[in-house]
């Protein structure tokens, strides 16, 4: 396929040859509007120099570093966020939006807090994954004090203190999840529930969301005791194998949180004719192929490209305007894949 040309990319553009040269090569001025419209130009076509143009037009441009925490590196869904995180910042053209991503090496809250307070004086605003934990939530005000807005992502903690929430209505999510469940089940019996643990915010809401829909709507299922797998598969697979053998009757399986790679494991190694129907959260190479296996019902997915884009524009406007009075919600509505349309 032949490179486009710098014509090319005027056709692109709906400008002269001329003008794409003078953003090229910054000899006359040329309007902000005019020079975006090249850059994204560039981008779509797949023009050579496509990053040049952009770094030229964002050394005049206001800049502002953000500081994201995520969990788990190895995990395919948060290298999957990292990655949205750093093209939604590039998505911005008329501002310089750096990303700087850290990973917490385990759940504890107190690695959380410790990365968040490093991150004073370095960042205009920080956004992370994390436990609701007073920990996390001192940090968070130490924080705010210097000026520096904190958005919660995914599950929200330090409520009334953090800037913002940026997730999926996890109550909604967990109706939703039993809803389905429930039609799924090829008959009435007991469902088991997995959390990562009782301080992610997320995943007690999300709990509590289907044992609500399941005590209104469907009281032939019996809600078993929430189990914590600390979001690992080990812990999950174990506490899937057992808890099957304990209860022949149960007919269906919820992953809140993380951990679902085990609960696939068992489900696949247990070879029973009568299986379980199983809801997770994520779309991963293990739970597509599962999935696809029909080994699992169905998989609710947080739409990162949207979340990402909303958190940049409210990053923006909160480091320009000033931090809310009222710090609020942004939800954004997860997508609901099945083994028919995955």
């Amino acid at each position: 396929m032949k490179r486009p040309t710098i014509n090319d990319l005027a056709r692109a553009s709906g400008v002269s040859v001329a003008t794409v040269d003078r953003v090229l090569n910054g000899r006359l001025p040329v309007r902000e509007e005019t020079a975006r419209k090249v850059s994204e130009a560039a981008e779509r076509i797949g023009y050579h120099a496509a990053n040049a143009i952009r770094q030229r037009i964002l050394a005049n441009l206001p800049e502002y570093h953000l500081g994201v925490v995520l969990q788990k590196e190895r995990h395919a869904f948060y290298q999957a966020f990292a990655q949205e995180m750093r093209e939604a910042a590039g998505r911005v053209l008329d501002r310089n939006i750096r990303v700087t991503i850290s990973f917490a090496q385990s759940s504890d809250p107190a690695e959380v807090a410790d990365i968040l307070q490093r991150m004073a004086g370095k960042v205009q605003a920080v956004a992370a994954t994390g436990l609701d934990h007073h920990d996390v939530t001192t940090a968070v005000a130490r924080l705010r004090e210097r000026g520096i807005p904190t958005f919660s992502l995914l599950s929200d903690f330090a409520p009334g203190t953090r800037e913002g929430y940026f997730g999926t209505n996890n109550m909604k999510v967990g109706r939703s999840a039993a809803w389905l469940l429930t039609l799924a089940a090829r008959r009435p019996g007991k469902l088991a529930v997995f959390i990562g643990g009782h301080r992610y915010h997320g995943h007690t809401l999300r709990e509590a969301g289907f044992r609500a829909y399941c005590r209104e709507l469907a009281p032939e299922f019996e809600v078993l005791d929430a189990i914590v797998n600390n979001e690992t598969r080990a812990l999950t697979r174990d506490a899937l194998e057992i808890a099957m053998h304990r209860h022949p009757d149960l007919v269906g399986v919820y992953c809140a949180g993380g951990g679902m790679e085990g609960a696939i494991a068992a489900l696949e190694a247990s070879r029973s004719a009568d299986p379980l129907a199983c809801i997770v959260h994520e779309v991963t190479p293990e739970s597509r192929q599962a999935l696809m296996g029909r080994r699992i019902t169905g998989i609710f997915q947080t739409p990162l490209r949207d979340l990402c884009a909303e958190l940049m524009t409210t990053v923006i406007h909160t480091v320009e305007e000033g931090m809310a009075e009222n710090p609020g919600q942004r939800f954004v509505v997860p997508h609901l894949w099945t083994p028919e349309s995955i």
